[in-house]
């Protein structure tokens, strides 16, 4: 908003067509991200100027994002895992939530509101936020310690201090400057589902029993983590194969000749 206003403090907003904000992506287009936030602030100031009269029609309505091309969250390796319980040892809150997101794989919003209240002959049961699909999660002995070992005040286990549930958000940037304590900047909660996916795929689980755990329909991204964990067992399978045979005949050479 302050660039906007440096550039047209003073134009009127009955002046602001279509074209004037596609212009303005334009203009921001070598930057794709800078270019839809744009995008996003017209689409935001627009619709509550034609809430409040000012305007007859938002003029971004209709104005295409630029496309951008990213690699997503990033996945968290063992090694992750390990540095970050070391600076998060069992009892506290930070440790905790690490075990909720890694043993069940929910996205940050339903670990934030996971309690007791979701656990049941062992198993984990709750709709997820997002979808609203109905998954099962074995209680991992893992996670039952993480939770014993932390005095809750509530129903839920990864609360505020005082007890009262985090929103999604708040969960978020909550572990994130966890794990920058931890010495992993850039890391979020996203990417322990991604190695939670892995894990399972490493340990044999079907498409129908990652769908299960991770609420996903169809076998496109089951079959991703399994084929990403095939790859990993492979390439660990192939340790030692990269040297100089010592026996090997040549197949450009006659042996007889």
């Amino acid at each position: 908003m302050k660039h906007v206003l440096e550039a047209a403090r003073e134009a009127p907003l009955g002046e602001m067509t279509k074209q004037v904000i596609v212009a303005g992506r334009e203009r921001r287009q070598k930057t794709p991200s800078q270019a839809n936030n744009f995008l996003k602030l017209m689409r935001g100031l627009f619709a509550w100027a034609v809430e409040a009269e000012l305007v007859k029609s938002n003029p971004a309505d209709g104005v295409k994002a630029v496309k951008t091309k990213t690699i997503g969250f990033r996945a968290w390796e063992e090694d992750d895992v390990d540095k970050f319980e070391q600076q998060w040892p069992l009892g506290t809150r930070e440790r905790l939530a690490l075990a909720v997101l890694l043993y069940t794989g929910l996205r940050r919003g339903d670990a934030a509101r996971l309690g007791r209240q979701h656990i049941k002959n062992g198993r984990i049961s709750v709709a997820t936020e997002k979808t609203g699909t109905q998954v099962t999660i074995p209680l991992a002995p893992e996670l039952v310690d993480a939770i014993k070992a932390v005095k809750l005040k509530g129903l839920t286990f990864v609360a505020q201090e005082n007890g009262q549930p985090l929103t999604k958000e708040s969960f978020g940037n909550w572990f994130g400057e966890a794990c920058k304590v931890a010495g992993l900047k850039g890391y979020n909660a996203h990417g322990l589902r991604k190695l939670a996916a892995i894990r399972l795929a490493l340990n044999g689980a079907t498409v129908p029993q990652l769908n299960a755990v991770f609420g996903w329909k169809g076998s496109k991204m089951a079959s991703y983590y399994i084929e990403q964990a095939d790859r990993i067992r492979l390439a660990a399978g192939s340790a030692g194969l990269n040297k100089k045979p010592e026996t090997l005949v040549s197949l450009f050479e006659d042996p007889f000749d």
